[in-house]
């Protein structure tokens, strides 16, 4: 009987392109983990930048380029992983 969750387009798969899904949706699980791991890193670095901001003079304010780098880095691995990991109707305890 036909596995009924899986999507019509990935039930003929030959092995090689089971292979290649499995990989695809690993990396978006890595890039889903990365972009938490950042996001927590920038929420904490969120401290330093307000008071870098608030005392700083002039445009040198390294620690909130740092902290918006940070953020922007943990939305593209949000978006990216979430795209690669798109399909996936099973758990993976790994």
């Amino acid at each position: 009987m036909v596995n009924m969750l899986i999507p019509i387009e990935e039930r003929s798969l030959t092995p090689d392109e089971v292979a290649a899904l499995d990989a695809r949706r690993r990396r978006g699980h890595f890039l889903i983990v990365m972009g938490f791991q950042t996001l927590i890193v920038s929420v904490i670095l969120t401290l330093w930048s307000g008071q870098d901001a608030t005392y700083s003079p002039g445009w040198a304010h390294p620690m909130v380029y740092w902290d918006l780098f940070l953020f922007i880095t943990s939305m593209t691995c949000f978006t990216v992983g979430l795209r690669l990991r798109r399909g996936l109707n099973e758990f993976f305890s790994y």
